[in-house]
């Protein structure tokens, strides 16, 4: 039998028989590619196991609230080269001129709720709809319409 060539290292094997199309050789390495390819094809394909692998990642999360920042004092390069990356992908969205998902500008990424001042100089009048985006992308943000409601001190 002639032998493959594996995607992932490019080695070359022997097929086995019973796979209709091996394009994986058996290295540990090489298969866990393979399923990764695999995760990455069916949870664009099927919007029920996506949405089942989400549920399972949040209930992780949840399971393990202190996860990340221990990662990212256990592999300061990693958070650095993390938060450089995170810096030149909102470059490149304030320079593509795209909008976010939920409808906000491309050259806002905010921390924290920012709200412009409505009103007359020494009054707090704000209102209409702002976003509350309490991360930049790790959690969902959230829509609120506030009013002002005037006030007569007679």
């Amino acid at each position: 039998m002639e032998e493959v060539s594996c995607c992932h290292c490019g080695g070359y094997f022997p097929p086995d028989p019973r796979q209709k199309n091996p394009r994986y050789c058996r290295k540990l390495e090489c298969q866990r590619a393979r399923k990764a390819a695999w995760q990455r094809a069916k949870i664009r394909a099927d919007p029920d196991y996506q949405a089942n692998q989400k549920r399972c990642w949040q209930d992780w999360c949840k399971a393990h609230p202190a996860y990340w920042k221990e990662y990212r004092q256990q592999h300061p390069d990693q958070a650095r080269r993390n938060r450089d990356l995170q810096r030149v992908r909102n470059v490149r969205c304030r320079s593509q001129g795209r909008g976010d998902p939920m409808g906000m500008k491309g050259s806002m990424i905010a921390k924290m709720d920012a709200l412009e001042h409505l009103g007359t100089p020494g009054r707090a009048t704000f209102s209409g709809q702002f976003w509350l985006v309490p991360v930049i992308a790790k959690m969902d943000a959230l829509k609120v319409n506030i009013y002002g409601i005037p006030i007569s001190y007679e």
